[in-house]
């Protein structure tokens, strides 16, 4: 449902794991307001190149033309006079100053569109999206499907060479679906990774044990 202000602009956040269609949600509340006769423009990180250059690209194949940053104060630089909606895919992957920019336009009368991974691939808050969904008047969290035991998704799951990637690897590593999966929070499996509790996580077993049974199965 969209979210009308008369008197000013707005800032809406479409989140959630890789592959639960953040891309596709934003493709089409844009192409929506294409329909609707308001002069839209899209930006996109250059650092995300996996489907399309110069478009925003959906895992399911959708795309819509898009501007390419290097970072958040090229949309500044980009933005035409007219535009009235602007919208943002990947935000994780920009400087913090994107939610300075977001709210300076949201106050001009713009309605901003942002789309990001607000987890990392460790399952901790990723860049500046916690910032700017805590400034969002509209936040949307999509889920995934966990592949190994179907559940909701809320994580994304870096492997490498089909294993779970260490708690110490780069945060930023663009990838598709042979880098990374969709899990749960039960499913979802980072080495290394601090745990407050002391061992209380240190049995949480690898995807070969968990693959087809459900979480928390021996619980029933």
């Amino acid at each position: 449902m969209p979210y009308l202000q008369p008197n000013g602009g707005w800032i809406e956040v479409i989140c959630g794991s890789m592959f639960s269609g953040k891309t596709e949600e934003l493709i089409r509340r844009v192409r929506r307001a294409r329909i609707a006769r308001q002069r839209v423009q899209v930006f996109k990180p250059k650092l995300d190149d996996r489907y399309s250059f110069n478009h925003v690209a959906s895992h399911d194949g959708m795309h819509f033309e898009a501007e390419i940053i290097g970072s958040a104060a090229d949309i500044l630089d980009l933005l035409r006079p007219d535009t009235t909606v602007a919208a943002i895919d990947e935000a994780q992957f920009l400087d913090w100053s994107v939610a300075d920019i977001a709210r300076a336009l949201a106050e001009r009368g713009l309605r901003i569109i942002i789309t990001g991974l607000d987890l990392d691939f460790r399952g901790e808050p990723f860049g500046p999206m916690p910032l700017l969904m805590a400034e969002a008047e509209i936040v949307d969290k999509l889920h995934a499907i966990c592949v190994v035991c179907g559940a909701p998704a809320s994580r994304t799951q870096r492997l490498i060479n089909g294993d779970p990637a260490n708690y110490s690897d780069p945060i930023i590593l663009v990838g598709a679906r042979e880098v990374y999966e969709a899990r749960c929070r039960q499913c979802h499996v980072v080495p290394g990774r601090p745990d407050s509790l002391g061992d209380a996580g240190a049995s949480k077993p690898g995807r070969g044990q968990l693959h087809g049974r459900q979480c928390g199965e021996d619980t029933l």
